[in-house]
């Protein structure tokens, strides 16, 4: 696993310049994950605004280096029609390609964590190994997942990356296998299967989504104006939940426990 990294900063959405990480600097490859996964305009969805800026920055970082915008959507319309309703095509330049998940080569990643939730591995496009950088743009929303809120954020942006075919339960349309125990359960095993890969983090705060329910098309938009990033994903999403008055959700503590257990295990394995 990679070293905690705390490097954590926020703007007002107008004034956002991303400052990329230093895994981004001269890069070959960089792979960016946003959540773009419902037929949904922001603040269900990313805004292209702020995404905007984050393949600005990312360029900068890097002129030459290809960088691939992969995401798993979770409804019946396809990757490349959301693309094109929330205008994403408008705002990628010629080094820059879409790329649906779901269609990619897999990898087994193995669970680092100390003490697995459900799963001792879990499948995911092998492509996380072969870019020089990774990134996740998450939306700040909190919606009600049996009678519990969740908070949604660039960790949980991560639950596009898992292939359908594989955790999909009911619904062909959905990873429903992927709440099972229960979502906040299921962010352990993934952050330390591929999370903890993730070089960089952005929370896009310019309004918060809150729902009554589990439904990313039915609810309340909150202006906040803010945008979050850093290296170190619960960092990033911790900041968000603390400026825009959510509670810091239990995931978030009990990945962060596992993440200093596993350091002191391996500092009294040496």
């Amino acid at each position: 696993m990679k070293a905690i990294k705390s490097a954590l900063r926020q703007a007002n959405t107008s004034d956002f310049v991303y400052q990329a990480p230093i895994a981004a600097q001269n890069a070959r490859k960089i792979l960016v994950k946003p959540n773009l996964g419902y037929p949904v305009r922001p603040p269900v969805t990313v805004s292209m605004t702020v995404l905007k800026q984050v393949l600005i920055g990312l360029r900068k970082a890097s002129p030459d280096a290809e960088i691939l915008i992969v995401e798993g959507v979770c409804s019946s319309v396809s990757l490349s029609e959301i693309a094109s309703r929330n205008g994403l095509y408008q705002i990628l330049d010629r080094g820059m390609e879409l790329l649906d998940a779901d269609t990619l080569t897999l990898k087994e990643y193995p669970n680092l964590s100390p003490n697995p939730v459900r799963y001792q591995s879990m499948f995911a496009p092998a492509i996380l190994t072969e870019v020089d950088c990774r990134i996740t743009v998450g939306a700040l929303k909190r919606t009600n997942l049996k009678g519990e809120p969740l908070i949604s954020a660039s960790l949980k942006n991560l639950y596009g990356l898992f292939p359908r075919a594989r955790y999909r339960a009911r619904s062909p349309h959905s990873r429903g296998q992927l709440h099972r125990p229960s979502v906040p359960l299921i962010l352990q095993d993934i952050y330390f299967c591929i999370g903890h890969l993730f070089d960089g983090a952005v929370v896009d705060g310019d309004r918060k989504f809150v729902s009554p329910d589990w439904k990313p098309d039915r609810g309340q938009s909150i202006d906040l104006g803010k945008v979050f990033w850093g290296e170190d994903p619960l960092a990033v999403d911790r900041e968000a939940c603390i400026v825009a008055n959510e509670a810091i959700p239990s995931y978030l503590d009990a990945i962060e426990k596992l993440r200093t257990q596993k350091t002191e295990n391996i500092a009294t394995e040496l």
